[in-house]
């Protein structure tokens, strides 16, 4: 493909392509398509319900109007085709809580070029909303992200004999989920931070499958982790740690392992060259702004820090563009020394 040619002009609008994100992403922050799901309203009502300036809420509506997302009639704004499913809670195709995460990632990607220049993460600041709905719009983005495609991937995995799966940093147990429907007689533990477990058992019982479900709370790089389980689902999980964490937290999961057992880790794999995937490229950048150390990695740098923790025959089990590929590993039967005796 040719390279393409750069002009001022589509430089300047790739330059100004965040307006349209911080418009979007301050409605979804300020929760306004909800307001006017119930039918159109003027400025002054929609300030008035969400207890906002009329000023910044008129022009943000004229905005979001100008960007095609509301109608505005008679100095009225209606939300068009489409929005409300798509931005209001409660609907299956919703990514208002995705959308509200984005909020947060844009506060610390601002910081970015500081960030390059100190070595250092982007200070955490809440949302409007506060910190506690910040987790918990992270959590439902998560949920939503894998909800479409959970049954269908775990599907393609099939057959996985295993008897207890250990789901790592479960978040809302939609991976759980999928995993015991693909396996009847299995069960799981459910490791995560103790304030994200209500989101977890509350959807495991919704799924009718609390009762197959252990959880479990704690921090997987410092807390022991439960062992027992022959299956270990590590899911968007090693792009938060530097290689030397993905290296202790994969000798924390061998051990965890019983002999025999399986690893899987659905990440963004990059090639070696680091440009592709496209998104993986950019998702690092988020790592850069976000954590101390984490960011995207190839297949072989993964299988090498696998391999240091005593795990073998590390294969790419499934390819993707995006966060969706899979790496298997092996928890050999016995140690390498008694295996060659």
């Amino acid at each position: 493909m040719a390279a393409r040619r750069w002009t001022t002009g589509r430089l300047l609008e790739l330059g100004r392509s965040y307006r349209a994100a911080c418009v979007l992403t301050a409605a979804a922050e300020l929760d306004l398509f909800a307001a006017l799901a119930d039918g159109p309203m003027s400025a002054e009502q929609v300030a008035a319900r969400r207890e906002l300036d009329l000023r910044g809420t008129t022009i943000l509506l004229d905005a979001l109007a100008t960007l095609g997302l509301l109608r505005k009639r008679n100095q009225r704004y209606a939300l068009t085709a489409g929005v409300r499913e798509c931005l209001t809670f409660g609907s299956e195709a919703s990514g208002l809580a995705m959308l509200q995460h984005q909020a947060n990632c844009l506060r610390r990607w601002s910081h970015l070029a500081t960030v390059v220049k100190t070595g250092r993460p982007a200070p955490r600041q809440a949302g409007i909303r506060g910190e506690a709905a910040d987790l918990a719009a992270f959590i439902g983005a998560m949920h939503d992200l894998a909800r479409p495609i959970a049954r269908e991937l775990v599907g393609s995995l099939q057959p996985l004999k295993f008897n207890r799966l250990l789901d790592l940093g479960g978040a809302s147990g939609t991976w759980t989920i999928a995993f015991l429907l693909a396996n009847p007689d299995a069960t799981a533990v459910l490791f995560d931070r103790p304030e994200v477990l209500p989101a977890a058992r509350e959807r495991l019982a919704e799924a009718g499958l609390a009762d197959r479900v252990e959880l479990v709370g704690g921090d997987f790089l410092a807390d022991p982790l439960p062992p027992g389980a022959d299956l270990a689902w590590v899911s968007a999980i090693v792009h938060q740690n530097s290689r030397a964490q993905n290296r202790r937290l994969f000798a924390a999961l061998h051990a965890a392992l019983n002999p025999g057992g399986l690893i899987l880790i659905r990440d963004v794999v990059m090639q070696e060259d680091r440009l592709s995937p496209a998104e993986g490229a950019l998702f690092a950048v988020h790592m850069l702004v976000a954590t101390e150390g984490g960011g995207t990695f190839t297949f072989a740098e993964l299988s090498e820090d696998l391999q240091s923790a005593g795990f073998a025959e590390i294969v790419l089990r499934r390819h993707d563009e995006g966060m969706n590929a899979i790496v298997q590993a092996v928890r050999p039967q016995a140690p390498p020394e008694l295996r060659q005796t």
